[in-house]
């Protein structure tokens, strides 16, 4: 599956602020209730591992499915608007490459180092934006999310603010949502830069504070303290099981998640968004023992929302797939996710990221 090798994501001051109550009242006048003590489950990209993702359908979903958090992704268009894509190259998860009006816009960029050949946000109009619609971004794995593809229009960051509003009118509990920064320090180097856009929607819509339902995330390090001095809105430095942060090239997300690492991450953020496998480790045969991660960051005064639990065969070790073993979609077939929901739980995490937030909400118990 060729799919595959793009399949990883590179996307409080105390622990009892993680799980206190998340004070605030939306636009609309609904009161946000006492949140409980319970790890939050943050719907990665919507519910999408059942719809196309960062759409109105995979957010609603998730929302239905009881998630306290829908998670977008945030890149900027040519004139500046932050939209939801997983990547800034949208290729793959719209239907641009079929419209002849944009096949001059296809163009090959050195994305963090790499490069990177398709069509790219920031070199299309939000008006231009909003006549593509969404496609399932791993359709060998997602099959039947492909049932979706051209339903649904990408969304704006006010947009997705919307439905989490929307959702915590149509059920009475509190929605959040939790934007990430994709690569700002590209973005800044070709004149949009994220950081003051953000801020100036999180003042628009009312998420400018510590006790909004609002965190913002980051792979890069320096971003989050330039936004850390214009915003009160909570901050998580997200980690890597490899590699280091792209405006670093000389620290190492392990260096990060060291003892003297998180202390210094607690200076300017909230919490500490780690790969899953840094807090539960897993090798091909099966999961292994919790590490030290979630008691250090607790120790440095930083909540630990770990990414991203997958329900597929594909994604878990031998002794959790299920399924017949010699059909061709083995991979895609679910296996026993719950073991991982439960250890994750067990390891003390305040929340957690998953593209199943029904199955996640269901192992919280």
């Amino acid at each position: 599956m060729a799919a595959m090798t793009l399949l990883t994501r590179r996307a409080l001051a105390t622990h009892t602020m993680a799980t206190a109550a998340l004070a605030g009242t939306l636009t609309s006048g609904l009161s946000f209730a006492a949140a409980p003590k319970r790890p939050i489950v943050i719907a990665h990209r919507g519910a999408s591992g059942l719809r196309p993702e960062h759409t109105g359908l995979a957010y609603d979903l998730a929302i239905d499915q009881g998630c306290d958090f829908i998670e977008p992704d945030l890149v900027p268009t040519k004139d500046g608007h932050l939209v939801a894509r997983h990547e800034n190259e949208i290729g793959g998860t719209t239907d641009v490459a079929s419209r002849p009006e944009f096949a001059d816009r296809k163009a090959t960029k050195t994305i963090d180092g790499q490069p990177v050949t398709g069509w790219f946000t920031e070199d299309f109009t939000l008006a231009e934006i909003k006549t593509l619609r969404a496609r399932e971004r791993l359709p060998k794995l997602r099959p039947g999310n492909t049932t979706y593809d051209g339903q649904a229009p990408l969304l704006t960051f006010d947009e997705v603010v919307a439905i989490a509003k929307a959702g915590s009118r149509r059920t009475g509990r509190t929605i959040g949502v939790y934007p990430e920064m994709k690569h700002p320090s590209y973005f800044a180097g070709i004149g949009l830069p994220l950081e003051d856009r953000l801020v100036a929607l999180l003042k628009k819509n009312d998420l400018d504070s510590a006790t909004a339902p609002v965190f913002v995330q980051c792979f890069e390090v320096t971003p989050l303290k330039r936004i850390r001095g214009k915003t009160r809105a909570r901050l998580v430095q997200l980690t890597a099981s490899e590699g280091g942060p792209a405006d670093l090239p000389n620290v190492t997300y392990a260096q990060l998640c060291g003892p003297s690492g998180l202390k210094d991450v607690a200076l300017y953020a909230d919490g500490l968004g780690p790969e899953k496998t840094q807090v539960v480790p897993q090798d091909a045969t099966s999961l292994l023992p919790a590490t030290t991660l979630v008691k250090d960051a607790h120790a440095a005064g930083l909540v630990v929302h770990p990414w991203t639990v997958r329900a597929e065969n594909y994604f878990l070790p031998a002794s959790l797939r299920r399924g017949d073993a010699t059909a061709a979609d083995y991979l895609a077939q679910p296996g026993e996710v719950a073991a991982v929901f439960k250890a994750l739980y067990a390891a003390g995490v305040d929340g957690l990221f998953s593209d199943f937030p029904g199955l996640a909400v269901a192992a919280r118990g």
